[in-house]
């Protein structure tokens, strides 16, 4: 379970948005996010996405870099999403700066 300070954190809420809006990212909420500690095995996340398509790897940086800009995106890689992911991204960018 998310704990409901988390929704309202602008850094977990937006992470947190594409992950569970996300059909590949979702299954792994609850193996790679520990709502315990407040930590995320990003290193586990970028390993296991290695076979995933562009589009999906994507959606993953673009998480992981709004809930901490150390993990870098290439905004220009949006292109290679469809748009139902694209309206998830753009909806999750305004959530972490709006």
């Amino acid at each position: 379970m998310i704990p409901q300070e988390l929704k309202q954190d602008r850094y977990w809420k937006s992470l947190l948005y594409i992950f569970s809006q996300n059909k590949t990212l979702i299954r792994y909420i609850t193996s790679h996010i520990d709502f315990d500690e407040l930590s995320i095995n990003a290193s586990g996340l970028i390993k296991i996405s290695a076979p995933w398509s562009p589009s999906e790897k994507f959606m993953l940086k673009l998480a992981l870099h709004l809930y901490n800009e150390r993990h870098k995106v290439n905004l220009s890689d949006m292109d290679r999403l469809d748009p139902i992911n694209k309206k998830i991204a753009f909806k999750a960018i305004q959530m972490r700066f709006a």
